[in-house]
């Protein structure tokens, strides 16, 4: 399997994080052969930075199981002059193999957040995006993002977290991050993924692991439906951390075929290795 969400280095101040070692001890007890591996370079969400110019060290000795992915704070320099592209160009050259993790506390179709998708856009690189109240802020329905999606076409965007995975459900509880219970028709998850073909989703998290168990009868059904657009993800960020998708995954009622796109093949297809 490919986990194609997890974190390397500290994070929270009360928590030393991941080495490579850790988390390659912990991938083998789990059964997954690579990861891909987030950069954080905004200071919203988490306490601490792990750099892109970190995680290609990091991950340097280990690239054939742990692919690191690049990012940059869109909010560098006056407005206007940042230019990303040279430098997601370049970290590509170094080994990246997409962009992310997107964690900017700006709404996701801000101008200066454009420069970035302009970059991934001719790179044809995948976006991993974080949205909630904050990061990549947009109204329910994921109006923004729409724009984003339609604007963009060369970039694969990965949808992940509690803004996002909330839209399963056409009942949106807009004050809810972790709804429960049935899921109603109507989401716009499903209706940006039929409309989209650059828009995929990873399952980390409490965020994507609950959207496909709060309804039961529902979880298995969308995962055959959207076999080719999801991937399996963990969000793993520290000892100890609970990852029960794991084990739902292994479980879950689906073809080879199924298993095999959302475990392994997608992740491929979308970062390329």
């Amino acid at each position: 399997m490919i986990d194609t969400h997890v974190h390397l280095g500290q994070l929270l101040f009360d928590n030393p994080g991941l080495t490579p070692a850790k988390l390659l001890r912990w991938m083998d007890r789990q059964g997954i052969e690579k990861a891909v591996v987030m950069a954080v370079e905004v200071p919203e969400e988490l306490d601490f930075f792990v750099t892109t110019k970190e995680l290609l060290r990091m991950t340097r000795p280990h690239r054939d199981r742990l692919k690191p992915l690049c990012a940059v704070d869109p909010r560098h320099r006056y407005p206007g002059r940042f230019q990303p592209y040279p430098i997601i160009a370049s970290y590509m050259d170094q080994g990246c193999v997409g962009y992310g993790e997107n964690l900017c506390g700006l709404p996701v179709d801000d101008p200066m957040q454009e420069r970035v998708y302009e970059a991934c856009d001719r790179l044809n690189i995948a976006i991993v995006m974080h949205f909630d109240s904050w990061i990549n802020r947009d109204k329910p329905g994921l109006t923004g993002f729409e724009r984003m999606l339609k604007t963009y076409r060369n970039v694969k965007f990965i949808g992940h977290s509690p803004h996002f995975w909330r839209e399963i459900s056409g009942d949106v509880d807009a004050s809810a991050g972790y709804p429960k219970g049935r899921v109603t028709p109507g989401g716009r998850v499903e209706a940006l993924f039929r409309k989209y073909r650059n828009l995929y989703a990873d399952l980390s998290a409490g965020s994507g692991y609950g959207a496909i168990t709060r309804d039961p009868e529902f979880g298995p059904k969308f995962l055959k439906r959207w076999k080719h657009r999801l991937m399996f993800a963990t969000d793993y960020l520290r000892v100890g951390q609970e990852t029960p998708i794991v084990e739902y995954i292994k479980d879950a009622p689906l073809s080879k075929d199924a298993f095999d796109l959302i475990t392994r093949k997608n992740a491929e297809k979308v970062f390329r290795i």
